[in-house]
């Protein structure tokens, strides 16, 4: 089991508006410490914060590894590549056959993340990487043909990427977005509004890193 240390040092934000309160350091950390994780996430792990790069904590990985086996995910696209965390651990919970597509604005990231790909075992075609801003790349990907949409990427343009999400996901596809319960911006404030009252999602909202927002398409 990895040492979850780093991740109990970090601050998360408070999360009492809209009726949430109670978050913080010790539910995070209890879901971090539950994780268990190998070398090959650990040295991804360390390779983005080399790079300036915040990972999806472990609880947060976790639980999208656990998203994409409960989905049976065959297709996957994930905003915001960074060194490979996140896509280690949508990959492990994919299908056997099934492709990541995954879109960042720095190729340099991509390529030490095709790399954490190589080390965990995964075999060059399992992983797409697109260069390129999220909202430019995304309109180009084909309509309700993904299981599950990961967004990690700027969080002004979060409303952007849940738009684009609903177009891409078949029925009873998987959103998530990371960060809910980190900086409550106006741009994420809005987001977890559309997504709580839009009538074709079924969310929920999970207490892992900084928050994990997720919701079913119907």
């Amino acid at each position: 089991m990895v040492s979850t240390d780093r991740w109990r040092g970090t601050q998360l934000g408070s999360a009492r508006e809209e009726g949430i309160s109670g978050y913080g350091q010790a539910d995070a950390a209890l879901a971090d410490a539950y994780a268990v994780e190998d070398a090959v996430l650990e040295r991804a792990r360390e390779l983005s914060l080399l790079s300036s790069v915040r990972p999806v904590s472990p609880g947060s990985g976790a639980a999208l590894r656990l998203l994409a086996a409960a989905t049976g995910a065959r297709a996957v696209v994930e905003i915001g590549t960074g060194a490979g965390v996140s896509g280690i651990c949508l990959l492990r919970g994919m299908r056997a056959d099934g492709i990541l597509t995954t879109v960042d604005v720095q190729p340099g990231l991509q390529r030490q993340a095709r790399e954490a790909f190589a080390a965990a075992g995964f075999a060059p075609s399992r992983a797409r990487l697109i260069p390129g801003p999220a909202l430019e790349v995304l309109p180009r990907l084909a309509d309700g043909q993904y299981d599950l949409v990961f967004c990690d990427g700027d969080p002004a343009e979060t409303t952007g990427y849940l738009a684009e999400s609903l177009r891409l996901l078949r029925p009873g596809g998987t959103v998530c977005f990371e960060g809910a319960l980190g900086v409550r911006t106006a741009a994420v404030r809005e987001l977890m509004r559309q997504v709580r009252e839009h009538p074709d999602l079924i969310p929920a909202l999970l207490p892992v890193g900084d928050g994990l927002l997720a919701a079913v398409r119907r």
